[in-house]
């Protein structure tokens, strides 16, 4: 089934909705979590309410592309779920390895709960990453996104480790300078 006929379903409040939305979407949601969670029943909780955020978001939302939608909302229950595990114990986890060496560049002591921050700054990130390399992008995403360990990427794109983490250290570097002009450090 298309997404656009899905996304109707949920305007017509019909639960097929969910049913397609999981048949269709819910091993790549279950990934997008394991990514962050590496367990299995987390992620799996994650997906279900992430099923639930969308029943309880569509509408009004009317997502212009389903998967990514989905996406960023399983990405957020896990990566909370990972922060209320891990808020005793810091340490050697990839997704907070990930966030923290984002949070430098990010992070500017506002409020991150504004929606309307939230949305300017996902546009300036998105203008950044548009005007990056089709590579450097996708290391990026890989990295910040999907919170692949650098040595995964590293053997996904035949490089090395070394070679990932320097561009991907320039690549904050830039939008460091980025997010500064825009007016957000």
């Amino acid at each position: 089934m298309e997404d656009k006929e899905i996304i109707d379903l949920y305007f017509k409040r019909e639960e097929q909705a969910l049913r397609e939305t999981e048949n269709k979407y819910g091993q790549y949601c279950f990934t997008v979590s394991y990514r962050i969670l590496y367990e299995k029943r987390d992620s799996e909780e994650c997906v279900s309410d992430t099923w639930l955020q969308a029943w309880n978001t569509i509408p009004p939302q009317r997502p212009s592309v389903l998967k990514y939608y989905l996406a960023k909302i399983t990405r957020n229950f896990a990566v909370n779920r990972l922060r209320t595990r891990t808020r005793q114990k810091r340490g050697g986890d990839e997704t907070e390895a990930a966030l923290s060496e984002l949070e430098a560049v990010l992070s500017d002591g506002n409020d991150p709960e504004k929606e309307y921050d939230r949305r300017e700054l996902g546009r300036v990130i998105n203008r950044f990453l548009s005007m990056q390399k089709a590579r450097d992008r996708d290391l990026f995403l890989r990295r910040y996104f999907y919170a692949e360990a650098v040595k995964d990427i590293a053997e996904r794109y035949g490089m090395r480790e070394n070679a990932v983490s320097l561009r991907l250290l320039r690549m904050r570097e830039k939008l460091r300078e980025t997010l500064q002009k825009e007016g957000y450090l």
